[in-house]
């Protein structure tokens, strides 16, 4: 058996054809066919149905998997020889939340775009919770997310700390004064994201210590459309100030502060305790914990 042997069968399991098979990787179909008969003569059973369609049989199924498997550590071997070479490269999965996707990481992924062409990340949109979830269980590399929870089998290194400040539209009465108190809370009409967002995990932890009972007008389930409805003047919103940067500026948008209310989060990077580091995650990691808070946050 050998890795192109595996990697025909894989192709013939997606075109569901030997031609095709050959088309693809570059080879006769004659020879499509000698490898597979190979394959099948070595492990004594019959692994592709050549009736039209082709399909693979229950055995050729059960070999599929373990040849996923079987490449996947060949990539992994690889990838540990490239990083021999000292030369950072390679795939990198990062979970993130949704607004830092938008705010944060265009700057990032571009500094890395010019400075270390080889490396590719690939960002995957998650909940707080489930970015920890993801790391915890390696189905994304890297986390980059609001430090709620923390693991004994996750690392975590803080980026910057980002505020969650009240907004609310100019012609609302607290946009005049500028500043509310914990008793303001308690009777205005608030806009909330949906549970599972670190805005609304904030808040509810805010509520819960100053022991309100906040007054819901509505919940969405992204900032952007926060934003447009307390632009509309249907409620106030407590919602990510580096979000919000833009509406500052064009003053669609008021910041109120809240007195005595501390409203710093931290944003960390996170990945699995005691996993193998590729030099591209090493690169990525390092460079990340180095960059200054500007860089993550803009110029407003």
């Amino acid at each position: 058996m050998n890795i192109n042997q595996l990697e025909t069968l894989i192709t013939i399991s997606k075109t569901m054809s030997f031609r095709k098979a050959g088309e693809l990787l570059n080879l006769t179909q004659p020879a499509v066919s000698a490898q597979i008969k190979s394959l099948e003569d070595e492990f004594g059973t019959v692994l592709v149905d050549r009736n039209q369609p082709v399909t693979l049989t229950d055995s050729g199924r059960v070999f599929l998997e373990h040849a996923y498997r079987i490449l996947h550590t060949v990539d992994d071997l690889k990838q540990r020889l490239a990083d021999m070479e000292n030369t950072p490269q390679g795939n990198i999965s990062v979970g993130t939340t949704a607004s830092i996707a938008v705010q944060i990481l265009p700057r990032v992924l571009s500094y890395f775009q010019n400075q270390y062409p080889l490396i590719k990340p690939s960002i995957h949109s998650m909940t707080s919770s489930q970015i920890l979830n993801a790391v915890e269980n390696g189905s994304v590399d890297i986390g980059i997310s609001y430090l709620f929870d923390k693991s004994s089998t996750v690392e975590t290194s803080v980026l910057y700390y980002d505020t969650f400040e009240l907004v609310v539209s100019p012609s609302h009465p607290l946009a005049a004064v500028g500043h509310a108190t914990a008793n303001d809370l308690h009777h205005l009409p608030l806009i909330l994201m949906t549970p599972g967002t670190a805005v609304r995990r904030f808040t509810d932890k805010l509520f819960r210590e100053l022991e309100i009972n906040p007054q819901v007008v509505m919940e969405l389930s992204s900032s952007e459309e926060v934003k447009r409805v307390v632009e509309l003047n249907l409620g106030a919103a407590i919602i990510a100030k580096n979000s919000v940067s833009n509406e500052l500026r064009t003053g669609t948008l008021r910041l109120v502060n809240l007195d005595e209310i501390e409203t710093s989060q931290p944003v960390v990077v996170m990945y699995k305790t005691g996993r193998y580091l590729s030099s591209a995650m090493l690169q990525f990691l390092n460079d990340l914990k180095g960059m200054p808070q500007t860089q993550f946050l803009g110029s407003e």
